[in-house]
């Protein structure tokens, strides 16, 4: 710990000490890809580019009561909410706020939480409904958060909320408005306080359906979960296409043409470029097929283990929670690391695959093992480390330039892993079962197929993630080559910064397995002079230090959001 913050110390005040540095007013350029407008490509897909803030978060444009506004793309959630105009207190942004004119209130406020028992952070505001939609994509009284107070990042990071692409059960919306629907319906079930513990990762918090209890089986005093008496309905289930999440919602109204989104994120740190930032939603990206992919089933779990109860008509339906999938092993360097001695011997191995996550997530004693392999909290810039997760008998690497970033500034002799410790699962529904969350440096190295299949009968069409490696045989190399670029110019890593697209980037090339590529910086050409005719295109090199430090905190003492 006293590392962390020595090397947190450093880097702040290499970043607010240098002032005369500071205040030359130097610029990196923004490099930019062409882009062309959406278009609908049939009546049930559309695209729409993603946008990246130094690889910390990626978000997306969101239209909600006729406004649009980039909003984090989140797998770890499932809930939609936006800053209103009506937020108090430090709510400054360079962005679009929700304005309340069309809102609909549904006469009841949310608090939303995320992070840990000690760095914990909030959103709240009244619930209400609206028009949103993505792209060419839009559905009519979209239950969301119109959020008023906030401590999260979202704002600092270039967004405006949170797209929670999720499960319906996760959502802290759709039990909060079923829990209200439900208390005024025969026979008696009673709604509860909207009270939730703090989740101790960046996901929601593991959800509770106690609600669905019959008033007359519950305890007195302390709650005991009782595993029979939890029961579901048809009504239950088919509130998911009334109070549901935003694409959900799309899929219960049969507006995609196939229940999935897929998505590749860009590299806009170390080296920019990489696959294209892109968001496609009924159908895959563009060129690949499903036999490209790697299919895994995602873990399902039972009322036992603190799942949505099945309707009493079906009671063989087991559902998803998040986007979790079984994992056989992770290698490091060549290494077959050994399995968590802190996860209990009968969970089996599985990771949440999570786009809200700006790091890679781990069992602590396995993160400390990768880094006695390292050697120190710190190595070598010019060093490629592989960290690979066996998933289906196959080998998904991290690209080495997506696994570090920078310790120091104006140095590149010291980088950090993109690495941080999370909870360990637990037995008896009190917690999720995953013992890894891959955040942003696993999914810039792997396109990513988010299939929801049948959301209300899942054994008819069971829930699944396709998986495609795009990392190139040369990442090793190349990270090596702008490492010494680098040490050759004024001692940074290349970064830029770019908010949520308009449409959908143009692609001029391919990558591995035929996904679409950015325009790659090209390091032989020296930095262009700034355009004071369009400065939106430069973003100051001092201005890109601080978001930096912003990533750095998060990287060695907090949860992302």
């Amino acid at each position: 710990m006293l590392i962390k913050w020595f090397l947190l110390f450093t880097l702040l005040h290499s970043i607010v000490g240098d002032g005369a540095a500071a205040g030359e007013g130097l610029h990196l350029p923004l490099y930019r890809t062409e882009r062309r407008r959406v278009v609908k490509r049939d009546s049930g897909t559309a695209a729409i580019g993603l946008g990246d803030v130094l690889d910390v978060t990626y978000n997306v444009l969101v239209e909600i009561g006729g406004v649009s506004t980039p909003l984090v793309l989140d797998s770890g959630s499932a809930d939609l909410w936006v800053i209103s105009d009506s937020c108090r207190g430090s709510c400054t942004a360079g962005v679009p706020l929700y304005p309340n004119r069309t809102f609909q209130e549904a006469g009841m406020d949310v608090h939303i939480l995320y992070g840990d028992s000690h760095t914990g952070t909030h959103a709240f505001g009244p619930i209400g409904k609206d028009r949103a939609g993505i792209a060419s994509l839009s559905v009519q009284e979209q239950y969301f958060a119109a959020i008023i107070d906030t401590n999260t990042t979202v704002l600092e990071t270039g967004s405006a909320g949170i797209l929670g692409i999720g499960f319906p059960p996760i959502s802290v919306l759709w039990r909060q408005l079923l829990q209200a629907h439900l208390s005024t319906q025969p026979p008696s079930i009673q709604q509860r306080s909207n009270h939730f513990p703090l989740p101790r990762t960046s996901t929601s918090p593991f959800p509770s359906f106690d609600f669905l209890q019959p008033h007359n089986s519950r305890p007195q005093g302390h709650y005991l979960r009782q595993v029979d008496s939890l029961r579901s309905s048809t009504q239950v289930i088919a509130s998911f296409g009334l109070y549901g999440p935003l694409i959900t919602r799309m899929i219960q109204q049969h507006l995609l043409t196939r229940p999935v989104i897929a998505t590749s994120l860009q590299r806009d740190t170390v080296d920019i470029g990489g696959n294209v930032g892109l968001l496609s939603i009924g159908a895959l990206l563009p060129g690949i097929s499903d036999d490209a992919l790697t299919w895994v089933p995602l873990r399902a779990y039972s009322v036992a283990e603190g799942g949505l109860p099945p309707p009493i008509e079906t009671p063989e339906e087991v559902y998803p929670l998040v986007w979790e999938i079984p994992m056989e092993d992770v290698w490091f360097n060549g290494v077959k690391l050994q399995r968590s001695k802190l996860a209990p011997p009968n969970i089996t191995l599985s990771a949440l695959i999570d786009t809200g996550n700006s790091l890679i997530r781990g069992p602590q004693d396995v993160i400390s093992e990768i880094q006695s392999l390292i050697g120190s909290m710190t190595f070598d810039c010019a060093q490629p480390q592989n960290l690979s997760f066996q998933i289906a008998g196959k080998l998904f690497p991290v690209d080495p330039r997506d696994f570090l970033h920078q310790t120091f500034a104006d140095s590149v002799d010291f980088c950090s892993p993109a690495l941080a410790v999370t909870d360990q699962p637990k037995l008896g529904g009190t917690g999720f079962l995953f013992g890894w969350s891959l955040g942003d440096p696993f999914l810039k190295s792997v396109l990513t197929a988010f299939h929801y299949g049948n959301l209300t009968h899942p054994s008819q069409d069971p829930p699944r993630i396709g998986l495609l490696s795009t990392v190139p045989s040369n990442a090793g190399d190349r990270l090596k080559e702008v490492v010494q670029e680098a040490k050759e110019g004024d001692g940074n890593l290349i970064m830029t910064s770019e908010a949520a697209p308009s449409g959908t980037f143009l692609a001029t090339s391919t990558g591995v397995g035929g996904v679409p590529q950015a325009t790659a910086v090209q390091p032989q050409q020296p930095p262009r002079a700034p355009d004071t005719s369009s400065s939106s295109q430069y973003t100051s090199l001092s201005h890109l230090k601080v978001l930096h430090l912003i990533f750095v905190t998060i990287c060695l003492c907090l949860p992302f959001i």
